[in-house]
């Protein structure tokens, strides 16, 4: 049974299919309605992860890893030789996890308010502000002169700090004064890998 991704196109779970395609290794994908929560095949997406949202792995024992940042983690370790994550007990590896959580809770949750049509502008402000702070000083890590998050190697963390920024034109913010983050996106997009993903979810 290979690898299956639970997903939905432009979603958080673009970022393990990044990993995925970047990690070469053999996998399926599903995309899931996340509103009716229901597969392509028809399932009930309850049955399958219980928490009702994607990104969901189904490894090849049959077993769900569900939470981004674990997903990305698991398919770098499955090849090592592709240096998508840094060995485990290194100092790398905990920088790599302190990016993971840094773009999970303070820039993909600061982009929540805009996908939903329950918050109200003030909730949208607070949020905006909070997505200037975090991306200026991103912005100003990479403009260190490092390639990416964790040098001039391309690790998991890229890929889910991709994700992110993708959002950023749909939700109407500005990246112009961000230059360091426009050319990191720029550089990541031109990835093979990152191409087929995108390709594979109808966004390229």
């Amino acid at each position: 049974m290979p690898l299956k991704l639970f997903l939905k196109p432009g979603a958080c779970s673009l970022s393990p299919h990044i990993a995925l395609e970047e990690a070469g290794l053999p996998y399926e994908t599903e995309s899931v309605d996340l509103a009716r929560k229901v597969t392509a095949s028809g399932g009930n997406f309850f049955e399958i992860n219980p928490k009702g949202y994607v990104p969901a792995l189904r490894l090849e024992t049959g077993e769900l890893l569900t939470e981004g940042p674990a997903i990305v983690q698991y398919i770098a370790d499955q090849v090592p030789e592709r240096q998508l994550a840094p060995a485990h007990g290194t100092i790398g590896r905990y920088r790599l996890q302190s990016w993971l959580n840094y773009i999970g809770t303070e820039l993909h949750k600061s982009c929540s308010p805009f996908f939903n049509p329950m918050a109200k502008d003030d909730w949208k402000a607070a949020a905006r502000a909070n997505l200037e702070r975090r991306l200026r000083h991103v912005d100003d890590h990479l403009g260190a002169g490092s390639a990416y998050l964790l040098g001039d190697h391309f690790s998991v963390a890229d890929g889910y700090l991709f994700t992110v920024l993708s959002w950023m034109k749909p939700i109407g913010f500005d990246l112009s004064p961000y230059p360091n983050l426009q050319a990191f996106q720029a550089r990541v997009a031109a990835r093979p890998a990152v191409q087929a993903a995108l390709k594979a979810e109808g966004l390229a």
